[in-house]
C-alpha cells in the first residue's frame, strides 16, 4: 500500500494571492521528490482555513480543524512547511500545533496517542536567519505530541539577513537544498514504511 503524505502549508498567504509563495516552492520540491516514491500526497493551505484557537480536537461551530485532524490521522507522513517570521514559525503554524496538543489526552486502550507511527518531517524558509530555531520548536512540539522524526528531516533555505531575496525568486534550486529534500524522503520514507509494520509498544 502507498504511502499518505500530508503537508500543511504554514505560509500566511492563502492558496489564491496571486504572490508567489516560497514555502508552497519548497513543499512542492519535497512533494514531488515523494511521488518518486510512488507516495500518494495532499498539501492543505492552513491560511485557507478557519482553524479556531484551542486546545481541543473540535473548538464548535465553524472551526476547520476537524477536517484537517482527520487528514493528519490518516496520512502516514505529516509533512509540515513554515516561512520564518520574527525569528519564529508562522502564526497559523503555532496553530496548528497548538490544535494537536489535544493529542496528549487521545489515547487508545494501551496509552498510545493517536499520532503514535506517524512519521513528521519539516520544510523552512526565510531570507534571514533562523532556520534551526524554527526546526527545533517545530520538531519539539511534534515530538511531544506522540509523533517520530527521522534522522536529518528537514529541509530549508535562508537568505540573506535583512534580504529582500525569497526562495521563490530563486532561478535554480540550490544542489544543498535538492540534497537535504531528497535525504528528508528517502529517510522519513524508510521510517514510515518500518512503522507501518511495528507499531510502539503500548502500556502492559
Amino acid at each position: 500500500m502507498a504511502l499518505k503524505v500530508l503537508a500543511l502549508n504554514g505560509t500566511l498567504k492563502t492558496s489564491s494571492s496571486t504572490e508567489t509563495s516560497s514555502t508552497a516552492r519548497m513543499l512542492d520540491l519535497i512533494v514531488k521528490e515523494f511521488k518518486s516514491f510512488d507516495a500518494v500526497t495532499e498539501t492543505v493551505w492552513l491560511a485557507d482555513h478557519d482553524v479556531k484557537p484551542g486546545v481541543t480536537s473540535d473548538e464548535g461551530e465553524g472551526d476547520a480543524w476537524p477536517a484537517i485532524r482527520t487528514k493528519i490521522l490518516s496520512a502516514d507522513i505529516l509533512l509540515i512547511g513554515t516561512p520564518i517570521w520574527l525569528g519564529q514559525p508562522s502564526s497559523v503554524t503555532k496553530r496548528a500545533l497548538e490544535r494537536m496538543d489535544a493529542f496528549l489526552e487521545e489515547t487508545d486502550d494501551q496509552g498510545r496517542m493517536v499520532s503514535y507511527g506517524k512519521v513528521a518531517a519539516v520544510a523552512v524558509v526565510g531570507n534571514e536567519d533562523g532556520a534551526h530555531h524554527v526546526t527545533a520548536e517545530v520538531f519539539q512540539a511534534l515530538n511531544d505530541v506522540g509523533f517520530t522524526i527521522p534522522a536529518n528531516a528537514v529541509a530549508y533555505w535562508v537568505g540573506e539577513a535583512m534580504g529582500s531575496t525569497n526562495f521563490a525568486d530563486l532561478e535554480e534550486t540550490p544542489d544543498t537544498v535538492t540534497t537535504m529534500v531528497e535525504m528528508l524522503v528517502r529517510n522519513t520514507a524508510h521510517l514510515a514504511n518500518l512503522l507501518r509494520g511495528n507499531q510502539y509498544p503500548g502500556e502492559q
